[in-house]
């Protein structure tokens, strides 16, 4: 892990120096799961105690969401316990299909807001779901590997976080199981990041983006859409 200063250290990853693992729970809406028409997502992020460390919250356009869906472009603004707002995550619109290699997705990492640290860039792959972690001068970092087969029947759901040559898992993004009627009725999702605790503390801002890029491809869609495949 890199070693900060207090005036180097990007203010609100203090609490992400002794963490290894991050737990991030997304809130039942319940205009969403009557009326079927898509909200912002909302997040508590958690620490492996339980305890709140962020809470997230999406901003997009109420006509993306709803005809866009999945695919919506949006920023999501992570805020610490009193409420200032220490991570920002970009999308762009793009393309989610791994047959259109020229428009692939990604995801921008600012901390604070307006200082980027970070890029999540999908890799293109015909059958498994690939992504390139990168640092603030888009120098690869580390590898997220995804199940060629993506399906929510009773088990978690890994994306293995692997060393540069793909040798060596250090960490996974966990799509916990939710039960049988959450995931039947709804789209709200529970994760996991699991991550070495001595790793850069910006690049571990930079697992959350990935983690929710991964939900937003794979795990988004409305509960009779879901993907089952990576297509």
């Amino acid at each position: 892990m890199d070693s900060y200063t207090s005036s180097e250290l990007p203010p609100g990853l203090e609490y992400l120096i002794q963490v290894d693992h991050i737990m991030i729970h997304q809130q039942f809406e319940v205009v969403e799961a009557i009326l079927g028409f898509e909200t912002v997502n909302k997040y508590k992020i958690k620490d492996k105690l339980g305890q709140k460390v962020y809470y997230a919250v999406e901003e997009s356009n109420c006509c993306a969401r709803n005809c866009c869906g999945d695919c919506r472009s949006f920023s999501m603004r992570i805020l610490d316990n009193s409420g200032h707002e220490v991570i920002l995550l970009k999308r762009p619109l793009r393309c989610s299909s791994c047959f259109c290699p020229c428009c692939l997705q990604k995801m921008e990492v600012q901390a604070p807001p307006g200082v980027t640290i970070g890029y999540v860039v999908q890799n293109w792959h015909p059958c498994v779901p690939k992504f390139t972690v990168q640092n603030e001068k888009k120098q690869d970092v580390l590898k997220i590997v995804g199940p060629c087969i993506i399906c929510s029947l009773g088990g978690n759901i890994d994306f293995k976080i692997k060393s540069l040559d793909e040798k060596i898992v250090v960490g996974r993004i966990s799509k916990r199981w939710s039960g049988f009627l959450k995931e039947l009725l709804t789209d709200v999702d529970n994760f996991g990041i699991q991550f070495p605790i001595d790793l850069d503390v910006k690049i571990k801002a930079v697992m959350l983006g990935a983690c929710f890029l991964i939900d937003f491809m794979f795990f988004e869609s409305r509960p009779n859409q879901k993907t089952l495949l990576y297509s």
